[in-house]
């Protein structure tokens, strides 16, 4: 059996309080001389702009058709009746009124607001002037208590709407910083399997004239790394081009099992990589922290690549100790590299790693060990 939602509850509840003030509207009216029609078509009109289920609206029923039209009728109806000094209003249409009047103010567009809020607050002003015409300071006092009630609607719209204005902000802005974000890792991504390919060439060349038949493990490589990073481009621009609000699922955040395949990668003929992740280390850690572990041993690498040509070994290591997960990437070169100069990046790359770090409450050091070769070391909180 399903279950009913507290606000399946209220919407029960409301359209049955509403039916209810619409048949007391009914009695009134049947006793009247005017009849019962100008009330019925009246409840009819609003009635259905009110309750109409939002998924079988049709495109034409906007806002301001919903809230015009139902109003203009209560006009022609109060037009109607001013032969008779004794048409009264019920609760029914007053109630229809204010419905309307809070749809007005929360949802019609910001050009006609203002028009379809004044159109609608007549009509709820109109009702006491039908029905007590006669009794001017009777009439007056009704007036007052429809202007407070509209006063209360017109405020709880608008506070609503200012709500959803703010969520529609503060989703646009998550939105566009997260496609910021994406934008920037696709930097990460292209740089490393790029100066992969760079890296791997010149290999390739030195190879061609003297080892030749090792040649193809090279070749293979290269063609790897252009697979990926054509795939990591597709993969990013797609998300950045996607305008739906549905969860993007394509973007390409790494996580510590893909660092082994990160590793696997790098290694060539003429640097080892060896990765070194004690048991502790388990892959339910946080998703943000596995995604910026990925994010520094990335990165480590790709500098390995463009400062450190001559390094023969690299170390990653995987280390978690007291709800802190360290990543660190070691290397024994002495800072010899055969790749051009428009090669080595704008050194930003370790400045955009550290914020990344520390947003996550984590430390990031950089620098030379002893003696030579080069260390970056992470340590982030679990």
């Amino acid at each position: 059996m399903r279950s009913v939602s507290p606000r399946g509850l209220a919407r029960g509840f409301g359209v049955g309080a509403l039916l209810s003030a619409a048949t007391v509207d009914l009695a009134y009216a049947a006793g009247q001389d005017a009849g019962a029609w100008p009330t019925a078509v009246v409840l009819l009109v609003g009635g259905a702009a009110v309750l109409w289920p939002a998924d079988r609206r049709p495109a034409w029923l906007t806002p301001q058709v919903r809230t015009v039209v139902p109003a203009v009728v209560s006009g022609l109806c109060t037009l109607a009746t001013v032969e008779y000094p004794e048409a009264l209003f019920g609760p029914g249409e007053l109630s229809i009124l204010l419905c309307l009047f809070f749809i007005a103010v929360r949802h019609c567009p910001r050009g006609s607001v203002v028009a379809c809020g004044v159109l609608v607050g007549g009509a709820v002003l109109a009702l006491p002037v039908r029905a007590l015409r006669s009794e001017p300071d009777t009439m007056q006092g009704f007036m007052l208590i429809a202007l407070v009630l509209i006063g209360l609607t017109a405020g709880f719209a608008a506070y609503l709407r200012s709500m959803d204005y703010r969520r529609t902000v503060a989703v646009s802005e998550t939105r566009r910083s997260e496609r910021l974000a994406i934008a920037a890792d696709l930097h990460d991504f292209v740089a490393h399997h790029v100066t992969g390919i760079l890296v791997q060439s010149q290999v390739a060349r030195m190879m061609a004239e003297s080892r030749q038949d090792e040649l193809d493990p090279v070749l293979a490589g290269i063609e790897r790394a252009a697979t990926e990073a054509l795939a990591s481009m597709r993969r990013t621009v797609g998300v950045l081009r996607d305008a739906g609000t549905a969860p993007a699922d394509r973007r390409p955040v790494g996580d510590l099992a893909g660092i082994a395949d990160l590793t696997e990668g790098f290694a060539g003929p003429l640097q080892k990589v060896a990765l070194l992740r004690d048991p502790t280390v388990h892959d339910d850690l946080p998703h943000e922290v596995q995604a910026a572990a990925f994010r520094v041993v990335q990165e480590a690498l790709t500098n390995v690549r463009r400062h450190a040509g001559d390094a023969t070994q690299v170390t990653v290591r995987l280390r978690h100790d007291e709800g802190r997960l360290e990543v660190s990437v070691t290397d024994d070169g002495r800072g010899g590299s055969r790749l051009p100069d428009a090669a080595h990046g704008g050194g930003f790359g370790l400045v955009g790693l550290k914020e990344r770090v520390t947003a996550l409450g984590g430390d990031l050091h950089a620098g030379p060990r002893g003696g030579y070769g080069w260390e970056v070391r992470a340590v982030f909180p679990t």
